[in-house]
């Protein structure tokens, strides 16, 4: 089995991904963002995001009431369906869900994030959160009769509530539920590069001790992405591809060699 991950930047290409996609014969979940979407959606609505970087030096975004119903429009609402649309145009038969739906990610709602605000400690609650458990039962069925999940956040807490969650992290949770092998990452970069700025500095090979080095090494939302990625190697995932979203054939060029494989 494999996880595709479509990132949620503007360039990305994703009628040339679903076409990819549809020509595979083995099953497939795929997890999709919609940040570049949802920012768009803000801007015009006058709903900035907010960031948090927690002490430890992770970044996530601040998810008050305002920001999960933006996150359910962009997400689950408007990316979401149009993938939905782009699957049902090659011929796979997609059913478009949250991890909300059906109980699909269920999480545990984060006690709080301890940040640093003009030099005083303080802890920020919101509704966001990690996953815990994933319906095998409802994908297992959806995938032995020949749909095709097409999973995004929000996800649903405890008590029932929908909150915001890292789409690496659900990443994670399904991998290790579903036993998929491979794990497609489809990024606006050639792959991952030695320099963010810098698209000649692919890194065409990774180990997983060198992830776990440059993971210690840097800070922000990137430190958490790369947390995640060593976390499918714990759980025996065998390959993770991370490669560029925006060429004609994104999954074909991933599994063919193109972006960074890390094994």
């Amino acid at each position: 089995m494999l996880i595709a991950k479509i990132g949620g930047g503007e360039n990305i290409n994703l009628p040339g991904i679903v076409a990819d996609l549809a020509d595979l014969r083995e099953s497939y979940i795929v997890v999709h963002g919609a940040n570049a979407l949802r920012d768009n959606l803000a801007q015009a609505l006058a709903k900035p995001k907010k960031v948090l970087t927690s002490v430890s030096g992770y970044s996530s975004v601040y998810s008050d009431q305002d920001a999960v119903d933006l996150l359910m429009m962009a997400y689950s609402g408007l990316r979401n369906k149009r993938l939905v649309e782009l699957f049902q145009q090659h011929g796979a038969n997609a059913v478009g869900l949250s991890g909300l739906d059906g109980r699909v990610v269920q999480g545990r709602r984060n006690k709080g994030i301890r940040v640093r605000e003009n030099g005083k400690l303080k802890i920020v609650r919101d509704l966001s959160g990690k996953p815990q458990e994933v319906n095998r039962s409802l994908l297992g069925l959806l995938l032995e009769n020949g749909y095709v999940p097409v999973l995004t956040i929000p996800i649903v807490d405890e008590n029932g509530f929908a909150i915001n969650s890292e789409n690496d992290d659900i990443v994670t949770a399904l991998q290790k539920n579903m036993n998929a092998q491979t794990v497609i990452q489809l990024i606006e970069a050639p792959g991952f590069l030695d320099d963010p700025d810098d698209p000649g500095s692919l890194i065409p090979q990774m180990t997983v001790a060198g992830l776990k080095q440059r993971e210690e090494q840097v800070t922000g939302r990137i430190k958490r992405k790369l947390l995640a990625l060593t976390r499918l190697f714990d759980n025996g995932v065998e390959a993770v591809v991370i490669a560029d979203g925006r060429t004609e054939h994104p999954i074909k060029d991933a599994l063919s060699g193109g972006g960074t494989l890390i094994k």
